[in-house]
C-alpha cells in the first residue's frame, strides 16, 4: 500500500477546499478528561498581544496558501469564549485582510455555558460568527460536577436559549458513557438537547486519554455493553427527531452539518495558527503536516520572531492510506471512489487488498461510485482502520 516516498500529484483538475483553523488556548479551569491544548486563565488572558501574534502567525504562512479561498474558519479551544467580542472582531477583520475569505463561509466559534453573555454573544454575532458551538456536555447537575465543569444545568439551559436569539446555527456538545451514568440519564440529556432545537448536535463517548486526570485516576464508567446500548438509544433518538447521522458523533437537521469538519473528513486542507494548532497543507508536490508550539507564552514569542511552527513533516506516500481513511470512513456516507486518488495522488489499486478484505468481513459497503462503512463497520471502525495501516 504504498511506498517511503513522498507525495505527488497533479491538483488543478482538485482543487482542494482550505479551511482555517484558530486555537485560542486558555479556560477557566481544565477539564479532567481533557487532553487537548488548552490552559487555565489564572493570570488573565493576553488578548490583544495573542491576536497580533495570530496575525504573525499568518503572515508567516501566506506563501503556502497564497491564492487559495478560505470556505471555513473555526475557533477552537480552550474556551475561545473568554475572549471579548471586541477582540474576536479585530482577529476576523484582519483575518479577512490576510486571507481570501469566502462571503459565505461557515465561522465558528466554541463556548463555553459558563461564559455565556447576552451582550457578548451579540458581539461575536456581529463580528461576523455565525456558527455557535456550545459544550454542554450535559443537562445533569451530578455529571457536570464529575466532569469537572465550570458551569452547572441553570446555566447550561441559559446559554442555550441565548446562543439560540442570536445564532442561526447552534451545535450543542454532549459526552455519554460519564461516570455513574445510566442509559436513562444519557437519553435524557440527548432529548433534552433536542428539545431546544439546535440545528447540530453532537454526542461523544468519553474516553480516557493519556496526559489526563481522568487517565492516571480513572473514574468508574459504565462497561462496554452498556455504553453501546447508550449509543444505539441516542442515534435512535436523534433519528426519531429529525437529525441526519452523517458522521460518528455528529447529528444534524437538513443541510446544517458542520462544513469545517466535513472538510477534515474528506481529506481537504486546513491551516492551523495558534498555540499548539494543528495544520494539513497539500503543495504542489507534498502534503505537509504542522504544529504550532505549545505553550502560549513561547508561541506568541516564536509567532513575533517569524516562526510559531515546532514540527513540520512531509506525509509519505505509504501513509496515506491510513490517514485519508482514518477520516473518510468516520462518514456514514463514506466518500465517492474518485476522491481517494484526487485527495491522495494515489490510485485506489493501492488500498484493494484492504478494501477487498474489508468488504469480506462486512466492514464496508462498496461499488463503483461510492465506498462507505457498513453498521458493523461503524461499530468496529478501530478495527476497519486497522486494515490500512502499512
Amino acid at each position: 500500500m504504498g511506498n517511503g516516498k513522498p507525495f505527488a500529484m497533479d491538483t488543478p483538475h482538485h482543487p482542494l477546499p482550505l479551511s482555517l483553523y484558530i486555537h485560542l488556548p486558555w479556560c477557566v479551569r481544565k477539564c479532567p478528561y481533557c487532553d487537548f491544548s488548552s490552559f487555565e486563565s489564572r493570570e488573565g488572558v493576553p488578548e490583544q498581544e495573542y491576536v497580533a501574534a495570530l496575525m504573525r502567525d499568518i503572515e508567516a504562512a501566506l506563501p503556502l496558501v497564497w491564492g487559495r479561498k478560505v470556505v471555513s474558519v473555526f475557533m477552537g479551544g480552550g474556551t475561545p469564549s473568554l475572549f471579548s467580542a471586541r477582540s474576536i472582531d479585530t482577529l476576523l477583520t484582519q483575518v479577512r485582510t490576510l486571507l481570501s475569505v469566502e462571503p459565505h463561509a461557515e465561522i465558528t466559534l466554541e463556548a463555553n455555558p459558563g461564559t455565556a453573555e447576552y451582550r457578548k454573544f451579540a458581539g461575536f454575532r456581529a463580528a461576523g460568527v455565525n456558527r455557535l458551538s456550545l459544550g454542554i456536555q450535559s443537562f445533569n447537575p451530578r455529571h457536570l460536577s464529575a466532569l469537572g465543569r465550570v458551569h452547572d444545568d441553570r446555566e447550561a439551559r441559559a446559554a442555550v436559549e441565548m446562543a439560540l436569539h442570536h445564532f442561526d446555527n447552534v451545535n450543542l456538545d454532549l459526552m455519554y458513557a460519564l461516570p455513574g451514568q445510566s442509559v436513562s440519564e444519557a437519553l435524557a440529556d440527548i432529548r433534552e438537547a433536542v428539545s431546544f432545537g439546535p440545528q447540530h448536535i453532537s454526542a461523544y463517548h468519553l474516553t480516557l486519554e493519556p496526559n489526563t486526570v481522568f487517565y492516571s485516576k480513572p473514574p468508574v464508567l459504565p462497561d462496554d455493553d452498556t455504553s453501546a446500548a447508550m449509543q444505539e438509544a441516542i442515534e435512535a433518538e436523534l433519528a426519531g427527531s429529525g437529525y441526519e447521522h452523517y458522521e460518528t458523533s455528529a447529528f444534524a437537521r437538513k443541510n446544517q452539518r458542520c462544513r469545517h469538519n466535513l472538510n477534515y473528513w474528506l481529506f481537504g486542507d486546513y491551516l492551523g495558527i495558534g498555540a499548539g494548532a494543528h495544520g494539513k497543507l497539500t503543495l504542489h508536490d507534498r502534503i505537509l503536516r504542522q504544529v504550532r508550539y505549545r505553550q502560549p507564552k513561547g508561541y506568541m514569542e516564536r509567532a513575533f520572531s517569524g516562526n510559531a511552527v515546532d514540527e513540520e513533516r512531509v506525509v509519505l506516500s505509504g501513509e496515506l492510506p491510513f490517514e485519508f481513511m482514518m477520516n473518510a470512513l468516520r462518514l456514514t456516507e463514506g466518500f465517492p471512489v474518485a476522491l481517494f486518488a484526487a485527495r491522495t495522488g494515489l490510485s485506489l489499486t493501492a488500498v484493494l487488498p484492504a478494501l477487498e478484505e474489508a468488504e469480506r468481513r462486512g466492514l464496508i459497503e462498496r461499488d463503483a461510485v461510492r465506498i462507505r462503512p457498513s453498521v458493523l463497520g461503524r461499530r468496529f471502525l478501530n478495527d476497519l482502520l486497522q486494515l490500512f495501516l502499512t
